[in-house]
């Protein structure tokens, strides 16, 4: 099972991502990634990290999605690492196209799943 813990519910990832992750690892749940505020020191960020660590391991997951806040998901991942896990990220293409002088739409699209790069 793939445990999800991004800003995005897996019930919103396009099908070809969805169909992907159940292909790789049979089935997908979600885990809310938290709220961090962006005036929150290190201190509070690990202490984030330690409660989704204690929350992953209780569902115990074949591997973990991790996408979000960038410093909660550095440390976050090193911890899984550490304790074995898999962790991956998501990949997609980004088109952007120019609407007006100020106006830009971008779509992204996705590719693959990869495994983080051991810390």
């Amino acid at each position: 099972m793939l445990l999800n813990l991004s800003n995005h519910p897996s019930s919103f990832w396009p099908e070809d991502q969805l169909s992907e992750a159940i292909r790789l690892f049979g089935e997908v749940k979600d885990l809310k990634h938290p709220v961090i505020d962006p005036s929150a020191g290190t201190v509070e960020v690990l202490l984030l990290v330690e409660q989704s660590f204690v929350a992953i391991k209780a569902i115990n997951p074949v591997a973990v999605h991790v996408m979000g806040e960038h410093s909660f998901c550095h440390a976050l991942v090193a911890r899984l690492q550490r304790a074995g896990y898999k962790v991956y990220c998501s990949t997609t293409k980004r088109d952007a196209e120019q609407i007006s002088d100020t106006q830009i739409r971008r779509t992204f699209s996705f590719v693959r799943f990869r495994e983080y790069a051991p810390i």
